[in-house]
């Protein structure tokens, strides 16, 4: 890929490639835009096939942080890093240590936090050579509770939209990745009396976990949960899960998740989806809960402040649903409309010069 070309179309302000020789640690820093403030995006490691394949992942996992920050009402812009290598192989002190030290070399334009295959305990280790960091014990902690905690709100706004309801125990649920949040959404749905819930996992501990746990909750295979005939579809693993072959598959009349990037193409698949009467709640507005919650760890925090702030995705989505109905787009478009006026207004507030 051209990566100027794509940084250019997109509004990147930076893309920062590290390298340890002493832990072998490789990855990438992408910082998309720090308008309203600094870049706040998780740590994700992954075993990807090829470098381009890792750059395009934080690509556009910065630039969907960007437009959660606005959409949320922070004052934080987007970034994201992601590190290349074995999970299973490359975790230790030394590692995360020397990730600290190349997010303490932005200084302070971006901020990390846990992610796919990092922990609190590995942002510990990243903490003593940075400030830089969130989402750390005894703080803010694990975001995946907080994240579930706002996708549920954001299911409940989805549902009254669509039906003038809220109430979850009137209906069905399709849960796709138990392994982090949906494992929490899962566990909030039965405790809302749920009517029923399947669920599918490619993790073996996480589908028996899920089993022992949650025995109300009906395990299927991966292939089976996008044809589930099911009120709400409820995506919670990684993202591009709904393209060409998945959507014309879906018997749901609501799509509300926490994967991040769920749309492989956000244009197409966001039209295909509204073309076909499926109400979409944006990822990027939905799955806000772990970052609201990680960006109260930046003043004094404190856990009710950061629910009540994760409650408030419920009138933002409704807010979203309007425009999107209004303007006869995608919704996912009008999240993007939504969020895009915040940091241009912003933007446009900071043009004259006020000392403080």
């Amino acid at each position: 890929m051209n990566k100027f070309d794509y940084m250019e179309k997109h509004g990147y302000e930076q893309l920062v490639y590290f390298f340890d020789k002493t832990t072998g640690l490789k990855g990438i820093t992408c910082i998309h835009n720090t308008t309203l403030g600094p870049a706040l995006g998780g740590t994700r490691l992954w075993n990807y096939e090829c470098e381009e394949d890792a750059v395009l992942d934080c690509l556009r996992l910065a630039r969907g942080m960007s437009y959660k920050a606005a959409a949320a009402g922070l004052n934080l812009g987007g970034g994201k890093t992601v590190l290349i290598g074995d999970a299973a192989k490359v975790k230790n002190e030394a590692y995360f240590r020397a990730l600290g030290r190349y997010v303490q070399s932005l200084n302070g334009r971006y901020i990390t936090a846990e992610d796919v295959n990092t922990s609190t305990k590995d942002m510990d280790y990243v903490h003593m050579e940075t400030n830089h960091v969130v989402g750390l014990e005894g703080k803010s902690g694990n975001p995946s509770p907080m994240t579930a905690l706002g996708v549920f709100h954001g299911i409940r706004a989805s549902l009254m939209h669509v039906h003038g309801n809220d109430d979850i125990s009137k209906y069905s649920f399709a849960v796709q990745g138990t392994g982090q949040t949906g494992y929490y959404l899962v566990k909030m749905l039965i405790e809302a009396k749920a009517k029923k819930i399947y669920f599918t996992e490619i993790n073996p501990k996480h589908i028996e976990k899920m089993k022992k746990e949650c025995p109300e909750a009906e395990y299927v295979k991966p292939e089976l949960i996008y044809g589930l005939d099911v009120d709400v579809f409820s995506p919670c693993a990684l993202g591009a899960i709904l393209n060409d072959d998945t959507i014309p598959q879906i018997k749901a009349k609501i799509i509300a998740g926490s994967a991040n990037n769920a749309l492989q193409d956000e244009e197409k698949h966001g039209m295909m989806i509204k073309d076909r009467n499926i109400l979409y709640a944006p990822d990027f507005v939905i799955n806000a809960g772990g970052l609201i919650n990680v960006y109260h760890e930046l003043f004094t925090y404190v856990k009710e402040r950061a629910v009540r702030d994760i409650e408030k995705i419920y009138d933002r989505l409704l807010e979203i649903f309007s425009i999107a109905e209004t303007e006869n787009i995608s919704t996912h478009a009008a999240a993007k409309v939504f969020a895009k006026n915040r940091i241009e207004t912003i933007n446009n507030l900071h043009s004259n010069y006020i000392p403080r």
